[in-house]
């Protein structure tokens, strides 16, 4: 998969790029990542990418021609034309569907939005706006960057066990079951040592070697999880019989979540 990014802030970008899942699969070559700087489609010396709001106002708005001169030259690159997705607070909410949906793409275009946004024009060249959640950034540079690590990871051979891909949260509508690891037993003092020390242990059935009770626990756990914290999430989930069986449960005694 391809992804291009079109930002003013360049160096923002590119340096989280080159860490953790994502970074790993740059260099692979797995995934390719392209910043491109939108003052190199500028035509005046001093790089103007922004000018005031006609109508007037506060701040600054992005200039279409920019943008569609850096739009034109990544489409020159490639065969097909890239879809284009524009980072706006008037998307649609970033979630587990949309992910999937844009890693089936064999690639596309984020345009970061900036300052008050972009001039309305832009929005004939956008495919897809995408919103990463209900507040105000800066610009679009970090939404970018999320938008890349929750696709990435659904694109085979970035993620190196895809089973933890396949159960993760969101996946199939629920919320990640607990997870833990060594030691078995941790004994922790609470602050200012007010409180006596209190042991944290492993659940016994993850140390059990049961797998099948360790299946049907993990299902549970996540169950009631979601039911406790989005049980939002539950109209839509994908749930075996198994599931279902254990959700009826849950609802008929909440206090068991």
């Amino acid at each position: 998969m391809r992804i291009d990014i079109v930002t003013i802030f360049p160096a923002m970008v590119e340096q989280a790029l080159t860490a953790g899942i994502v970074g790993r699969a740059i260099e692979r070559g797995a995934l390719a990542v392209h910043v491109h700087d939108l003052r190199a489609f500028t035509t005046d010396r001093h790089r103007v990418v922004d000018d005031v709001p006609y109508g007037g106002g506060p701040g600054m708005v992005l200039k279409p021609e920019p943008i569609f001169r850096a739009l034109d030259a990544i489409a020159a690159t490639v065969e097909t034309v890239p879809a284009v997705i524009l980072t706006s607070p008037q998307g649609t909410t970033l979630t587990q569907e949309v992910a999937e949906r844009l890693s089936r793409k064999p690639g596309f275009t984020i345009v970061c939005g900036r300052y008050e946004g972009v001039d309305e024009r832009v929005r004939a060249r956008v495919d897809e706006e995408i919103s990463i959640g209900d507040y105000v950034l800066s610009g679009g540079e970090l939404p970018a960057l999320v938008i890349v690590d929750s696709v990435a990871r659904l694109v085979p051979g970035v993620v190196g066990d895809e089973r933890s891909v396949a159960e993760d949260s969101f996946s199939r509508g629920l919320l990640d079951f607990p997870q833990y690891t060594r030691p078995a037993a941790l004994t922790i003092v609470a602050r200012g040592g007010a409180a006596p020390a209190a042991a944290l242990k492993v659940p016994d059935v993850l140390l059990s070697g049961n797998h099948a009770e360790i299946r049907r626990w993990r299902k549970r756990e996540a169950i009631g999880r979601t039911l406790a914290r989005r049980p939002d999430l539950l109209a839509s989930a994908a749930l075996d019989d198994e599931e279902r069986e254990i959700l009826r449960q849950l609802a008929a005694d909440p206090e068991k979540t």
